[in-house]
């Protein structure tokens, strides 16, 4: 189970922006938690153990 987020920020044609976020209105969903599902999916499919790999903290890189 993930226990902190991290911001990812995307860059996206506004059109697909509205699609998308009116798919996952109608589906009940917001667009944060289709976008962590097809994540989690794609690492994966290609078999990424990310829930082993240490995160690197950004204000002290040495730690």
């Amino acid at each position: 189970m993930e226990t902190k987020t991290a911001r990812f920020t995307v860059l996206l044609d506004p059109r697909k922006k509205k699609a998308f976020e009116q798919l996952c209105a109608s589906q009940d969903l917001t667009p944060s938690q289709v976008v962590r599902q097809l994540i989690r999916k794609y690492l994966e499919q290609h078999d990424v153990d990310f829930m082993n790999q240490e995160i690197q903290d950004r204000k002290h890189p040495d730690r």
